[in-house]
């Protein structure tokens, strides 16, 4: 298993990914419809292109057997909240789950956000979603919950999760 940096040249990787994971993993959490309209909204070209040249999210990729399995994303929360870093995406295929790798992903993450004076790491997860026992194993805590309006009548109904470095 390898972890490394990903840039604008490993866009069309992630969003082969992201289809992949998405339509195998959250049918059971959210319509089709709305997995489609979700990978418009945060996996097209221009928006990962965004991501991380104007928003300043750095991209990691995981590469198992020599093959992309999983990807994740960073950056930090905000001027406010200098030492509180947002952890925006991570996924592993669902063939890997429960093998190390999506721990991996975020001890990588933890140990680049400790060496830029993070003290936190925050993120959104639907209620729904299973990988919240993920979450709490790896020792986040359940700060407050949130419904986001992302457009098109879809909402986002999750707890956002906080972990303390």
């Amino acid at each position: 298993m390898a972890i490394v940096q990903a840039g604008l040249s490993d866009i069309p990787i992630i969003r082969k990914l992201s289809e992949q994971i998405w339509m195998e993993y959250y049918p059971s959490i959210i319509s089709e419809e709305q997995i489609r309209y979700m990978l418009e909204l945060m996996y097209s070209e221009q928006a990962l292109t965004n991501q991380m040249t104007t928003l300043g999210h750095q991209f990691l990729l995981l590469i198992e057997n020599g093959a992309p399995s999983g990807y994740a994303s960073f950056s930090q929360h905000s001027i406010e909240k200098p030492h509180r870093f947002r952890l925006h995406k991570l996924y592993v295929l669902p063939i890997l789950h429960g093998k190390g790798c999506g721990k991996s992903l975020l001890g990588t993450i933890c140990n680049e956000v400790a060496s830029k004076g993070g003290k936190e790491i925050e993120l959104n997860v639907n209620k729904r979603n299973q990988a919240i026992g993920f979450y709490k194993r790896m020792g986040f805590i359940k700060e407050s919950e949130v419904v986001v309006d992302i457009g098109n009548n879809f909402y986002m109904d999750d707890y956002i999760l906080v972990l303390s470095l």
